[in-house]
């Protein structure tokens, strides 16, 4: 191993010695080729000089002598000029070739030099691998790893062991909630359960041999998973189980793979399954929770709709009282003019008298009826419904209301809520509406939209499926089959208008915009 480096050693200082010959060799041509350019350079000026003297003397241009003198000057210098230029071209010509050469050789030598010192040193490196085996991986990422540890020392250190144990979170506060039922109590023993394998050291293990290390190595993986289960649990619905299980068991193979750098830590089965049984009793759990939830709305919606059928009963009863009480007066009116009318004027009060004991009669069946509605809890009425606007073809409500006038509650069900009034198709008065309700909801069972809340009306049927259960059931009642959506059928006449007539779409918007609701209207008019 040694001699290995000490060759490779070597090998890099001739390297270095190379270049530095080369290097030395390129500054003296550099310079030769500089000295060159200067006896080019003061030839040129020499010749710039001998045009000058023979540009003086072109004032004796008469004389023979001197003529002949210049041209020979000329020439000389003519001719050493291009002598020079000669020599300094091949002087510099040979400089730039020796010097390339001697470069390429030396950087040639060089990678030669480079190649075979990066092939020791991967065999050095091979061999010491196969001697030290995992040690001298460690070793190269020792920095990484003191840093990962000592960041783990500071959050053990700071905080403890009992960071890394799962919290007080929503799903303790659903277990004590629902403590009365089996899945609250399987929620909080699962609860339980969790910590005390954490504290108990059943959560998670390791291959490390060292307790400082191992132990540091167990709390890094439980809280990692213990964050993502945290996060997944925290989004419990009683409709997302499937899906939120499976998020657990990818997060639980993510950190037990990312626990292999810690010398294989990670979490075992045994608390995996720990943590899908805590989801397993919170997602039945948050299940009663929407039940009762839903549950408190209808008692909610039926007491709201039991106070104002009582209210209508009692106003029905007062205006029948009070209708009787009118007529009666009449009627006594009538009787006390019959005893001093003759005979004409008697039969003439008789038809008048007969006529008010019919009315009296009218009267006092209306206050019976509303009487008896109000002593009877199970009347009323049970309608069938659609919205072909709102929810489609062959879409139904089943409802029930106790009130007189059981259109008021159609209209109320047709407020804002929904973009169109509901056609009604059948009214059926009954003496026990909630039961005959209920036996069309169960008969039409699997037929209901929303598989989900039991307690949504809507059915998808034809209408004529309805009529002969309830006739089945010997329940006779009139039937309106086509649905008028008149608000619906003009909504899409107006749109096909609109695209096609630029007048109506401009007379429709203004009348859009001049709207304004009846009730903005009131509220105006009273704060005036």
């Amino acid at each position: 191993m040694e001699l290995l480096l000490i060759i490779a050693a070597a090998c890099i200082l001739a390297l270095l010695i190379l270049r530095f010959k080369a290097a030395k060799i390129i500054a003296k041509l550099t310079g030769d080729l500089r000295q060159r350019e200067e006896v080019i350079a003061r030839q040129q000026q020499e010749n710039l000089d001998l045009l000058s003297r023979v540009a003086a003397l072109s004032k004796y241009q008469t004389i023979i002598d001197a003529e002949e003198w210049a041209k020979k000057l000329i020439s000389e210098a003519e001719l050493e000029l291009a002598k020079a230029k000669q020599d300094a071209a091949l002087e510099r010509q040979s400089a730039n070739l020796s010097a390339k050469t001697r470069i390429e050789q030396s950087e040639e030598k060089l990678e030669q030099a480079r190649l075979a010192a990066e092939r020791i040193i991967e065999l050095a490196n091979k061999r010491a691998e196969e001697i030290a085996g995992e040690a001298y991986a460690a070793m190269n990422r020792a920095k990484e790893f003191a840093e990962t540890a000592k960041a783990m020392k500071n959050i053990v250190e700071g905080y403890g062991d009992a960071y890394i144990v799962p919290t007080y979170n929503l799903l303790d506060d659903l277990a004590e909630e629902f403590a009365f039922t089996d899945a609250g109590k399987r929620l909080k023993a699962a609860r339980d359960a969790t910590r005390s394998m954490v504290k108990s050291g059943r959560a998670a293990t390791c291959d490390y041999a060292e307790a400082n290390r191992k132990g540091t190595a167990i709390r890094f993986v439980i809280d990692a998973f213990n964050g993502k289960v945290d996060s997944i649990l925290s989004r419990n619905k009683a409709d997302n189980h499937g899906k939120l299980e499976q998020e657990i068991r990818d997060a639980f193979a993510l950190v037990n793979h990312n626990g292999t750098a810690f010398r294989n830590a990670r979490i075992t089965d045994e608390y995996l399954a720990s943590r899908l049984e805590e989801l397993k009793w919170a997602a039945t759990a948050q299940a009663l929770k929407d039940q009762e939830r839903e549950e408190q709305r209808q008692l909610r919606e039926q007491i709201r709709e039991e106070e104002k059928a009582r209210r209508e009963f009692e106003r029905a009863i007062k205006d029948a009282a009070k209708e009787e009480e009118t007529i009666k007066k009449a009627m006594d009116k009538v009787l006390q003019q019959v005893a001093t009318a003759n005979d004409a004027q008697r039969a003439e009060y008789e038809v008048k008298l007969r006529e008010l004991e019919a009315k009296l009669q009218v009267a006092e069946e209306k206050n019976q009826r509303a009487l008896s509605m109000a002593q009877q809890t199970r009347a009323g009425h049970v309608y069938v419904i659609s919205n072909i606007g709102s929810f489609g073809e062959e879409v139904f409500k089943i409802g029930m209301t106790r009130r007189l006038e059981p259109k008021d509650r159609i209209r109320e069900l047709g407020d804002a809520s929904v973009p169109f009034e509901f056609d009604v198709h059948a009214m059926i008065f009954s003496d026990d509406a909630p039961g005959l309700e209920k036996t069309l909801h169960r008969h039409f069972l699997r037929r209901q939209m929303n598989k989900v809340n039991p307690r949504k009306e809507f059915f998808r049927l034809v209408l004529t499926e309805i009529r002969a259960e309830l006739e089945n059931l010997g329940v006779e009642t009139h039937w309106t089959m086509a649905a008028d959506a008149h608000e619906f059928r003009e909504t899409i006449r107006l749109e096909q208008q609109i695209l096609e007539n630029p007048v109506i779409a401009q007379q429709w918007t203004r009348h859009q915009l001049e709207f304004e609701p009846q009730e903005e209207l009131e509220e105006a008019q009273e704060a005036v």
